[in-house]
């Protein structure tokens, strides 16, 4: 059985008959315990003061919120109105961009043709001129080792001729037998000027060394019979002198201390100088000037185009670069046209009231986390204190029931849980005066609610001053 409270100036409800009499005030107007036992007091009409007041105040919420969203409505239907004008222009003009960008293509592909005749033509008889010079270096070179090794002149290269030169002991045993000699001969015993310039010059070249090649190789100096590790107990005399030489060194002595008294200074440049140049008697063979000179052309440089050729250059890099703008514009205008259809394609609520929510983000820090919302694309969170955002859902559908569709977002396909489902999110919607994320939970392995308040959730007003009804008066 159950016990009515009639609570006078709040709210009636009911108990169990159980609880009457039990000692316990159960109804706020005490009538529950009518035997007496305990004097409940009467405390109905203070209790429904502060339920006024909180009735009050969440009403004026409510309402304000609901002057929002109205605002939220009629901004989001002006703002789909403005994609739609905006998506139909942007359609005319990428017909516009694209006739261009075909115009500019056809422009580039007509410049490029006679650019790379011009081009392919200027290589190929550069390509020509390098082939003749090397072809015109490597009989030189040729020539010169042929006349190196045919030793007696007889206008013929012979196998003992060729064993001369220990580049050819493929064995390094420090002899270049016969085998080894007709092996780089060509398998003949001697070869005339033309034969050795076309089949054994092309493949002894790499490994022939000629005077000069020999000249360059450091003298190996080889110890003499009865050398040991001691030095000499006496040093050699000095070669004898000619009376007329040594006259002449003092003299040219004499000439170098005047000079030295009259600038020191001079001396001590000359002195830094010297010791950035090698001495003569470091090397045998002559100094060698480095210094390229500029004036003269690269021999093996490909010459500059002609005129002409530059001229076709230009012309298609001109052809190209508007093509490049062309095309850039092509792009831009698809980009945009992708982004309205996506937003055009996007439920933002019965009346478009969400619409301000995309492009947004909302967070909420707790103890450990930072909790983000960005409506329609995603939910995450991050390690307060540093560390990688992890994916908790991505945008996928609205999720409220029947009756109150607009109520909950849901998310998912989210980042992976370690041997467990992809993570997601639900987001419950609350009405309130400001878009702000109030709190995030997770009450089951990897699956999110956020509760998330917004002026778009107040869809209808209430009376201002809400009262209570006859009953509970």
């Amino acid at each position: 059985m159950m016990y009515y409270c009639s609570n006078k100036g709040f709210t009636p409800k009911t108990i169990p008959s159980s609880r009457v009499n039990d000692g316990i005030c159960d109804c706020c107007d005490g009538t529950d315990e009518y035997s007496g036992l305990v004097l409940c007091e009467d405390k109905c009409r203070e209790m429904g003061a502060v339920e006024l007041e909180q009735r009050k105040k969440q009403a004026e919420i409510i309402n304000q919120g609901f002057q929002m969203r109205q605002t939220l409505v009629a901004d989001g239907k002006q703002t789909r109105q403005d994609r739609e004008t905006r998506l139909n222009a942007l359609k005319e003009e990428k017909q516009v961009v694209e006739s261009k960008k075909q115009e500019a293509q056809a422009a580039k592909e007509a410049a490029e043709t006679p650019e790379k005749e011009a081009v392919d033509k200027h290589k190929k008889a550069w390509e020509e001129v390098k082939a003749a010079r090397e072809l015109e270096r490597q009989k030189e070179a040729g020539t010169a080792a042929f006349s190196e090794l045919d030793l007696d002149g007889d206008g013929l290269v012979k196998l003992e001729e060729f064993q001369t030169h220990l580049e050819f002991d493929d064995d390094v045993d420090g002899e270049v037998t016969d085998e080894e000699a007709k092996n780089h001969l060509g398998d003949v015993t001697e070869v005339d000027l033309d034969r050795f310039l076309t089949e054994t010059w092309p493949k002894i070249k790499d490994l022939y060394q000629g005077e000069k090649d020999k000249a360059k190789e450091p003298p190996v100096e080889e110890p003499t019979k009865g050398d040991t590790d001691l030095p000499p107990t006496e040093e050699p005399p000095p070669p004898a002198e000619e009376e007329g030489d040594r006259e002449e060194e003092e003299e040219e002595e004499e000439r170098y201390d005047d000079d030295d008294d009259d600038d020191d200074e001079v001396d001590d440049d000359d002195d830094d100088l010297d010791d950035d140049y090698p001495d003569d008697d470091d090397d045998d063979e002559p100094e060698i000037d480095v210094v390229k000179d500029e004036s003269k052309p690269d021999e093996d440089a490909m010459p500059d185009y002609d005129e002409e050729t530059k001229q076709l250059i230009a012309a298609a890099d001109q052809a190209r670069a508007e093509y490049t703008e062309a095309n850039k514009k092509v792009s831009d205008v698809d980009a945009q046209i992708r982004q309205l259809e996506k937003q055009l394609g996007t439920d933002f609520g019965a009346e478009a009231e969400y619409s301000s929510l995309d492009g947004q983000c909302f967070e909420l820090e707790t103890k450990e986390y930072k909790y983000k919302l960005c409506p329609f694309d995603k939910c995450s969170q991050s390690p307060k204190h540093g560390g990688s955002e992890t994916t908790l859902g991505r945008w996928e559908s609205w999720a409220g029931p029947e009756d109150n569709k607009y109520s909950a977002m849901k998310y998912t396909k989210g980042q992976n849980c370690w041997n467990g489902p992809d993570r997601s999110t639900e987001v419950r919607m609350t009405c309130g005066i400001e878009n702000k994320l109030l709190s995030a939970s997770e009450p089951n392995r990897c699956e999110y609610v956020f509760e998330f308040e917004t002026p778009a959730m107040c869809t209808k007003e209430v009376p201002n001053n809400p009262e209570f009804s006859h009953e509970e008066l």
